[in-house]
């Protein structure tokens, strides 16, 4: 039963993180806090294990999708790894800190993060784009299938400071950074949205392998539970790639924003009660 729950969870984690950019971790960390911790289905599980199972998870959702974008050339390279070298320190001081949480106040701050980022979705499509990044970095330039042209860039500085906060998230939440960065990219540093989510599934890949790494060093990974979410997850990613380039994604965003704001509310509330 347990096995089954938890491949259902990385399933629709992976199809959701790759198809959105969002890494997955986002879907996974409060429907497996719910479904273990909450409704006590799922035995041994900790703010800890939950994020140590969601970096691993996530290493195979960046795999995934990462090969897919790739075949479709929708990946700046150059952009994935300066945003992983920012991330690095945010990532490794989040994973620490991560340590010293327990299950109340974990609940609280996820909480938090979960409602910042629906709002965040919320407004997206309601923002207008900054130019002043761009025009004060090096710009790069992507021709989509319909033949229109975007130019995009960043200061590198801005980038490395942007991304050590997002790799503090990851670190600490065990969500893939691609929530926060995605709608930055877009609005911010005006990449084209499919290169956005592309740009993004390769730089989760990236962090989480140090992510991961970092968590297995302190022992809070369970293993026993990667057998039924990984195999889920990597098949979940290869899937949402693909309807990435078929569907409207804002279609999913709109779901997807409902049930961050839910999920956030509820986790609050068991952080404030609990």
């Amino acid at each position: 039963m347990e096995f089954i729950l938890l491949a259902i969870i990385g399933l629709l984690s992976g199809v959701v993180g790759a198809l959105v950019g969002l890494g997955g971790g986002i879907i996974l960390v409060p429907a497996t806090i719910f479904v273990g911790i909450t409704l006590g289905l799922i035995d041994g599980i900790t703010p800890q294990s939950v994020v140590g199972l969601s970096v691993v998870m996530m290493v195979f959702v960046g795999l995934g999708s990462t090969l897919s974008y790739m075949k479709i050339k929708t990946i700046d390279y150059r952009s994935s790894i300066i945003f992983f070298i920012g991330s690095i320190p945010g990532t490794l001081l989040g994973a620490y800190v991560n340590k010293g949480l327990e299950i109340k106040s974990f609940n609280l701050y996820f909480g938090i993060l979960l409602i910042f980022l629906a709002t965040l979705l919320l407004v997206r499509k309601y923002l207008k784009p900054i130019y002043w990044f761009r025009n004060h970095g090096k710009t790069r330039t992507f021709t989509d299938k319909m033949g229109e042209t975007y130019t995009f860039g960043y200061p590198i500085w801005f980038a490395l400071l942007l991304t050590f906060g997002i790799g503090f998230a990851s670190g600490l939440f065990g969500i893939g950074g691609g929530s926060i960065i995605v709608p930055a990219m877009i609005l911010l540093f005006l990449f084209p949205p499919h290169v956005a989510v592309g740009t993004s599934m390769f730089m989760v890949f990236l962090s989480a392998i140090v992510n991961s790494i970092t968590h297995i060093s302190l022992g809070n990974v369970p293993w026993l539970y990667t057998i039924p979410v990984v195999p889920a997850a990597y098949i979940g990613a290869k899937l949402g790639a693909k309807l990435n380039q078929k569907m409207k994604s804002e279609t999913l965003v709109v779901a997807l924003r409902i049930v961050l704001l839910l999920l956030g509310i509820r986790s609050i509330i068991e952080g404030l009660m609990g």
